[in-house]
């Protein structure tokens, strides 16, 4: 059973950084393609940052230049580092996980797995 488990959401103060985490178990196959959504209240789901094998990443023009995407291989696991911190970046992250490979930050409808989410609050 594939399970993400994300961590690391707290409550910051602007322009501060944080590091969210997302570990995946029980995923057996080396392919595959991960991103970091998130949902403010009120709002839709929107993707923040997506990676694939090899380590190719894009973004969200409205987090560029401020969050970094990557992956541990060896860990199984994704990481968010977010800087300069907005209070527009208060919302709930969630990572996903999708068998294709090739998809680079796509839609939230073409990934298959996804975590419980972690809270990322941002007071002016």
């Amino acid at each position: 059973q594939v399970q993400l488990v994300e961590s690391g959401g707290v409550s910051v103060q602007a322009g501060g950084s944080l590091r969210l985490s997302c570990q995946v178990f029980g995923y057996a196959y080396s392919d595959y393609s991960m991103a970091w959504f998130r949902q403010a209240p009120g709002k839709e789901r929107e993707g923040v940052a997506g990676i694939i094998s090899g380590g190719v990443t894009r973004y969200a023009d409205s987090v560029k230049g401020r969050f970094t995407i990557s992956k541990d291989n060896a860990k199984n696991t994704l990481y968010l580092q977010m800087n300069s911190l907005k209070p527009e970046d208060t919302a709930m992250y969630y990572c996903a996980l999708t068998y294709r490979w090739y998809l680079l930050l796509g839609n939230e409808d073409e990934y298959n797995y996804w975590g419980q989410g972690t809270q990322v609050t941002v007071s002016s």
